[in-house]
C-alpha cells in the first residue's frame, strides 16, 4: 500500500488500526491451518499469505505516512474455541468480516491511492468471507450490516483481540 502526499486527518491511525487486524488476521490463520480439514486446506494458506502481503504493505505505508508501525501481540484471544474444522471455518470467516471493517474505516479515512488499496483489500476480506462463510452480506464491512459490534469499535479493540 502507498500513501498520497498529504494523508486527510485519521489516516496514520486508520492505518495502524488495518495493520493491527493483519497481525491479528496472520495469527487467526495460524490457528485455521492447524484446525481445517485437507479438503479447504489451500484456502487457509491463501489466506495465510495475501494477510502477511497486506500486513507488510501496511507496514511500509505506515512508515511513509511518517509513523512507526505497531508490532504484532505475542498472542491474540480467539472469539471462541477452535477445537475442529467447523470451527476454523467459522474463525477464518470472522476473520475476514473483522478485517473488512476495518478496512472500510481506512477507506473513509484515507484518499487517493492508499483509499483505491484499501478499497481493494476491503473487497479481497469480503470475498475470502463470503468464500468461508458461503453467504455475505450487501456492504461488508459498514456498520449498518449487523447488530455485532461497530468497524469503529474492531478498529479500536485492544492488540490482544481478534
Amino acid at each position: 500500500m502507498t500513501a498520497s502526499t498529504a494523508p486527510a486527518p485519521g489516516t496514520l491511525k486508520a492505518t495502524q488500526a488495518a495493520l493491527a487486524a493483519e497481525h491479528a488476521a496472520v495469527y487467526g490463520y495460524g490457528v485455521v491451518g492447524g484446525r481445517i480439514g485437507d479438503d479447504r486446506l489451500q484456502e487457509a494458506r491463501d489466506g495465510y499469505a495475501a494477510h502477511r502481503a497486506r500486513r507488510d504493505a501496511l507496514a511500509r505505508t505506515v512508515r511513509a505516512l511518517g509513523g512507526t508501525p505497531e508490532g504484532a501481540a505475542p498472542a491474540y484471544a480467539l472469539p471462541f474455541a477452535v477445537p475442529d474444522a467447523a470451527a476454523a471455518v467459522r474463525l477464518a470467516a470472522e476473520l475476514e468480516s473483522r478485517v473488512a471493517a476495518v478496512y472500510a474505516d481506512l477507506v473513509r479515512a484515507s484518499e487517493g491511492s492508499l483509499r483505491r488499496e484499501a478499497a481493494g483489500a476491503l473487497r479481497e476480506a469480503a470475498v475470502r468471507s463470503v468464500r468461508w462463510r458461503g453467504s455475505g452480506v450487501a456492504f461488508p464491512g459498514l456498520a449498518e450490516r449487523a447488530a455485532a459490534p461497530t468497524p469503529s469499535a474492531s478498529a479500536s479493540a485492544s492488540a490482544g483481540e481478534l
